[in-house]
């Protein structure tokens, strides 16, 4: 894998942390608003999504600093 393609991993997966990061934050606030009324199905279904994309993007990173770093 070259430096370039290290870069872009690297850059998607901060990217990706960045936006569901934002999102989970913005369910929070969902979650704890009175005025909202959501089924708990509707928060399990996006707190996993949160979290499996979040792992994607840690993964992302990962793979990325490696190939900038020479060692994929």
């Amino acid at each position: 894998m070259t430096k370039k393609d290290g870069a872009l991993l690297l850059g998607i997966g901060v990217w990706n942390i960045g936006i569901w990061g934002n999102f989970a934050r913005n369910l929070a606030r969902t979650a704890t608003d009175p005025a909202q009324d959501r089924p708990r199905a509707y928060y399990v279904a996006h707190g996993v999504l949160v979290a499996a994309n979040t792992a994607i993007g840690g993964l992302l990173i990962a793979k990325g600093t490696a190939a900038l770093a020479g060692r994929d």
